[in-house]
């Protein structure tokens, strides 16, 4: 194959166990754009977003931490899909991003122990005392409730005109930290051994089925390990994936890594090339779930080629699509010299490059892309100043 020729794998459409066909193998994956309005709505800047990433080819369009719970937000500028949620500027932004013959779903989550501290009591699957991180143990009867919180926000969802959502179970938050025996250190039903750590998401899955039927695309995104010692492994990780895998779940996008405070990120790692790839091609021998992978693709000839090599069914590309929204579109034109230019930094402070990006899904929904010499102290800077000025609205909605 020659760089001007098309690229099949990557362009095939796929079919999902519930019906549902993506019409290319390309995903915008999911990332906390902060663009919410503060109080847990859309924002005329976060429609016309994911609108572009629509136009530029993307088969699906995946929005990162939408809330199913506002006392546990990740940041302010998270969506919330609750009662209080305004549906009209929903329903807009579902109809943006399934423009284009494209699909956007919301991603469930709950950040649970890891909730912004200036807008909430974070609270875990266990209490935690450490140096790091701080938060209160769920009782037992709040986790029971967590299915019909997740299922609730999917029928939201799938009100607006959504045509499928997906839960977050990796990066350290909620149902992650469930997973993990570095968080969940219960010992009811929902601690224990893996196969009893899992029994919360596996209840959240089946709840959220019975309310919006089979018709309706559900994914789920996992760590194939924390990266931390002592929280979840490869193994049981493995596990997990097999046991999701008998559920009716239309996708399982594989990541890894955490927030917890002073974690290195996944992209911080030293090795080239996609992140997760020998785990997805164990999960292929536990599971027939269709499987997305995301993190660390930078080049049509990686992506390509794990498709084509059947390691994954679909690629999740983040930072790619923030650098080129229309990448999917130039990937596919087979055209040559298409893959993205990343950013270098001199320094890296912590939390610097997060906030570069988010502060350039800013720029991109605003259509106002000329603030590519931005440091990574000014990125900060914007970023922490943006969420420090949403807390009070945030707070005046649901406190």
């Amino acid at each position: 194959m020659t760089s001007r020729e098309p690229v099949p794998a990557i362009g095939a459409p796929l079919a999902l166990p519930s019906g549902l066909v993506l019409k290319n193998r390309l995903v915008k994956a999911a990332m906390s754009d902060s663009l919410g309005d503060g109080a847990g709505d859309p924002t005329e800047a976060q429609i016309r977003l994911y609108e572009r990433w629509a136009a530029g080819g993307a088969a699906l369009s995946l929005i990162g931490e939408v809330q199913v719970d506002p006392r546990y937000p990740e940041k302010p500028g998270n969506l919330v899909l609750g009662p209080e949620v305004d549906m009209g500027l929903v329903a807009r932004l579902a109809a943006a991003g399934d423009s284009h013959d494209s699909h956007v779903w919301p991603q469930l989550g709950h950040a649970g122990a890891l909730a912004h501290g200036a807008i909430s009591q974070p609270a875990g699957p266990s209490a935690l005392d450490l140096d790091e991180l701080r938060c209160a143990g769920l009782a037992e009867a709040a986790v029971a409730a967590l299915p019909m919180a997740y299922a609730a926000a999917a029928t939201r969802a799938k009100a607006a005109g959504f045509s499928g959502v997906q839960i977050h179970a990796g990066h350290g938050f909620l149902l992650s930290q469930f997973l993990s025996p570095l968080f969940n250190r219960r010992t009811d039903q929902w601690g224990g051994s893996i196969e009893a750590r899992t029994q919360i998401v596996l209840a959240i899955i089946r709840q959220i089925r019975a309310e919006v039927g089979p018709e309706f695309a559900v994914a789920i995104k996992i760590n194939s390990s924390d990266q931390l010692e002592g929280g979840l492994t490869e193994a049981d990780a493995l596990v997990a994936v097999e046991m999701i895998g008998r559920e009716s779940i239309d996708l399982i996008d594989i990541s890894g890594g955490t927030y917890f405070p002073g974690a290195a990120a996944s992209s911080d790692r030293a090795t080239r090339g996609p992140y997760f790839l020998d785990f997805a091609r164990k999960a292929r021998a536990v599971t027939d779930t269709p499987l997305m992978v995301t993190g660390g693709f930078k080049t049509r000839h990686e992506a390509s080629d794990v498709v084509r090599q059947g390691d994954t069914d679909l690629v999740g590309l983040a930072r790619a699509m923030v650098v080129d929204p229309a990448l999917p579109e130039r990937w596919l034109g087979g055209g040559a010299n298409v893959d993205p230019r990343f950013p270098r930094f001199a320094s890296t402070p912590p939390g610097g490059v997060t906030a570069w990006y988010t502060m350039r899904l800013t720029d991109l929904a605003e259509g106002d892309e000329s603030k590519t010499n931005r440091s990574l102290e000014e990125a900060l800077e914007e970023y922490e100043a943006r969420d420090a000025a949403r807390v009070d609205t945030w707070n005046r909605r649901f406190s």
